[in-house]
C-alpha cells in the first residue's frame, strides 16, 4: 500500500476520502517556463533556436526535414547547437531520430540507463 493514502475503511469496506488543500499560484507569475516546438528546416534556423534557449525556453526541435534534405548540414547545425548549449551552461539531448531537446542553464535532461530503470 502506497503510504496508506488509499486505505479502505475496514468497518464499511469503502475508500476513505483524503483531501489536501493546495495554494494556487498566480497564473501571471514569472515562474512559468515556456516549452517551444520548432522546426529545423535550414542551417540558418540555428540562430533562432539558440536565441529561444538563451531567453529561457525549453525547445523541442524537429530535425526530420533537414535530415531528409541534407545530412551534412544537419550535422553542422547540431554541432553548432551543442557548442552553444555548452557555452551557455544548458543541456541538449537527442530524442528518437527526429527530435532534439534543448534546455537553458536552469533545466537539465534526466538521463538514466536501461539497467538503472529496472526495478526489483
Amino acid at each position: 500500500m502506497v503510504l496508506g493514502l488509499f486505505k479502505k475503511d475496514e468497518a464499511t469496506g469503502e475508500m476513505e476520502d483524503n483531501f489536501i488543500e493546495v495554494d494556487q499560484i498566480d497564473s501571471d507569475s514569472k515562474l512559468r517556463i515556456n516549452v517551444r516546438i520548432e522546426d529545423l528546416e535550414d542551417y540558418r534556423d540555428v540562430e533562432t533556436v539558440q536565441k529561444l534557449v538563451r531567453d529561457g525556453n525549453i525547445v523541442f526541435l524537429k530535425i526530420k526535414t533537414l535530415r531528409e534534405k541534407n545530412i551534412g548540414e544537419l550535422k553542422r547545425a547540431v554541432q553548432k547547437l551543442r557548442k552553444g548549449s555548452i557555452a551557455m551552461g544548458g543541456d541538449i539531448v537527442g530524442v528518437d531520430d527526429n527530435f532534439l531537446v534543448l534546455c537553458p542553464q536552469f533545466a537539465r535532461v534526466f538521463r538514466q540507463s536501461p539497467e538503472e530503470m529496472k526495478v526489483g
